[in-house]
């Protein structure tokens, strides 16, 4: 079996996608498949063509086994919509053309979306290879784009869903994420085969009792203090404003540290208002490589996910959650639908406030903060549930069967 793995973001960039394609890709490989990915230089997030990589146009190299081919990107620091349309259609461009021409034939083209238009160049490649398209849905574009504000234009997103349905369409399958978003495509498409493809951890570099808690001294923080975490991409989903609300309030408990680990669109605005307001107690840090992930969850007493009280994130499943259980990190959630049913209802792994609540949410930390046992025991559970069913072995194991039945 050959695959193409067509995909914008692959290690050594960091982040949720990168870190999940990258483990698949390597389980995928290991199960017997032929796979090369097709990727573009390294940028994200710093939106900075990385070191080693500035200046070509294309490259090849060896990651872990992994046989990765690189096309140019144009990269602007320019936030603003067209700066990104220009972002993803130079990658739509490149990567057809060095699938085209360095890249032989396969199977299947397993094409990463979003970017939505990302599709445009599998499909051409699927019929120049005579592949079938697999396209993996991460999040519901234009839907999302559209709820969040962050497309406008009505042409522009009349145009994406036309290719969105186009895309799914054209695929031998569609894999998902998140059940919400499994749902959502099989009430549109009926006859197609949708495939629920979760995130997972890999539970062979998550090794909770051989992990040490160096992280936490190394940054200063005492053994007393309480910390609370989100790491991830700071983006637009979340009420980040409410988190800082809450940071102002606890600061009357000086072990109380509030920590942001990542990047992403609403960062500089949330650190501007953490300024504004004089808070003493949140901190800052970049993005990590996925090796010093362990070392920092094992550091930590709590996962905060903050949503935003919107339709949207009832499909939400963030993927730093399974790294977070896989280390006994409890996880205090603000989310209604998916995330909260496998969690907090089946898994037991942490504690629910109402979405964008102030109170409720302030309550619930200070429950934590002062029932260190509980926490300990939602944290057993995460471990226990994760285990069971978000073993990334396991999710890749169901993926190659999709494929094996369609080859």
């Amino acid at each position: 079996m050959k695959i193409i793995i067509l995909t914008q973001y692959f290690p050594p960039e960091v982040g949720a996608a990168q870190n999940r394609l990258f483990e698949t890709a390597s389980r995928l490989q290991k199960d017997g498949a032929e796979v090369k990915i097709l990727t573009a230089m390294p940028n994200y997030p710093e939106m900075k063509i990385k070191e080693g990589y500035k200046g070509k146009f294309y490259m090849k190299e060896t990651l872990n086994g992994l046989e990765v081919h690189r096309a140019w990107i144009y990269v602007g620091n320019n936030k603003k919509i067209l700066s990104r349309l220009f972002n993803y259609f130079s990658f739509v461009f490149t990567s057809f053309f060095i699938g085209w021409f360095k890249l032989g034939k396969a199977d299947f083209i397993f094409c990463e979306s979003p970017p939505l238009f990302l599709g445009m160049s599998a499909v051409l490649l699927k019929k120049l290879k005579r592949s079938k398209l697999i396209f993996n849905v991460a999040d519901l574009w234009p839907e999302a784009a559209e709820k969040l504000g962050i497309i406008k234009n009505k042409f522009v997103l009349k145009m994406s869903k036309k290719l969105e349905e186009y895309l799914y369409a054209s695929s031998a399958a569609v894999t998902c994420q998140t059940k919400g978003i499994v749902n959502n495509i099989k009430a549109r498409f009926p006859d197609k085969i949708v495939h629920w493809l979760p995130n997972g951890v890999d539970l062979s570099l998550y090794k909770v009792d051989e992990v040490s808690e160096g992280w936490r001294e190394k940054n200063g923080f005492s053994k007393e203090d309480f910390l609370l975490i989100y790491a991830g991409t700071i983006g637009h989903i979340y009420s980040w404003d409410m988190v800082l609300e809450a940071a102002k309030i606890t600061q009357q408990h000086p072990s109380i540290k509030w920590i942001f680990i990542g990047d992403g669109a609403a960062k500089s605005k949330v650190i501007e208002r953490k300024v504004s307001m004089s808070l003493t107690n949140v901190f800052f840090f970049n993005p990590v490589p996925r090796s010093a992930l362990p070392e920092i969850w094992k550091s930590v007493n709590v996962l905060f996910l903050p949503l935003l009280n919107i339709e949207l994130n009832k499909g939400v499943v963030p993927a730093k959650t399974f790294e977070a259980m896989a280390m006994k990190v409890p996880i205090l959630l603000g989310a209604e639908g998916e995330a909260k049913k496998l969690f907090i209802d089946e898994g037991n792994a942490g504690i629910f406030f109402i979405p964008e609540k102030l109170d409720d949410f302030v309550e619930e930390v200070m429950y934590l903060f002062n029932n260190r046992e509980e926490c300990k025991r939602l944290g057993e559970n995460g471990l226990k549930y994760v285990k069971e069913n978000f073993d990334r072995s396991l999710v890749t194991d169901k993926l190659f069967a999709l494929l094996s039945s369609l080859v």
